[in-house]
């Protein structure tokens, strides 16, 4: 077993505005990741706050959508799918400056390399692809996503090393409930994940 954010914190030195995933979980038995967007500006919505939070209010829903039973973020988690943030500090304006990429990047980057069995990388949203795209083009020197809309790229199978990687919609915040077609792209998405990861 292993606490994320300490496990991060042993490679990065912590920043009081750089929010981590508080929680123990045993990396191995991790098989998807899913990449959200931001934090939120209250930690208590955010996937492993309270068990009301907000980002949940979108994302049980989601994964509902797609056929997996859940109802909760500890029977995601036991499904072998582990959620995060792309932007590890609370968005100021409506649009995510370049600062708040570089300062969250090398947390995002220590944080998925802890998860040896992952299987698929789902990127829910063009900020998550942007943040994905800069860490593994320092190690590959280009883009693992093709700068094309996600809508153009859902049904080709792209890879980084063994990982399949899946660039999807947003699946929080308001706007996803008014966006009927992005939610049941993204709810296809999860299903195909779910499959991946569950031969």
């Amino acid at each position: 077993m292993m606490n994320i954010k300490q496990e991060i914190e042993k490679k990065i030195e912590a920043d009081d505005q750089i929010r981590l995933n508080d929680i123990t979980i045993d990396p191995l038995s991790i098989k998807a990741i899913m990449i959200n967007e931001v934090v939120p500006a209250y930690p208590e919505n955010d996937f492993y706050g309270s068990e009301d939070a907000a980002y949940l209010e979108s994302t049980i829903p989601l994964f509902q959508k797609a056929g997996i039973e859940v109802t909760n973020i500890q029977e995601i988690l036991e499904h072998g799918i582990y959620i995060t943030n792309a932007i590890k500090t609370p968005k100021t304006e409506t649009t995510i400056d370049n600062a708040a990429i570089e300062r969250s990047l090398p947390y995002l980057e220590t944080e998925l390399a802890l998860f040896p069995n992952v299987k698929v990388i789902i990127l829910m949203g063009d900020v998550a692809k942007k943040c994905f795209n800069r860490i593994t083009k320092k190690a590959t020197k280009k883009n693992a996503v093709p700068a094309i809309s996600t809508y153009k790229l859902r049904h080709s199978e792209l890879f980084y090393q063994t990982i399949r990687i899946m660039p999807s919609y947003i699946m929080t915040g308001k706007n996803i409930l008014i966006e009927k077609s992005k939610v049941q792209m993204a709810a296809e998405d999860l299903a195909i994940m779910f499959e991946i990861i569950s031969d």
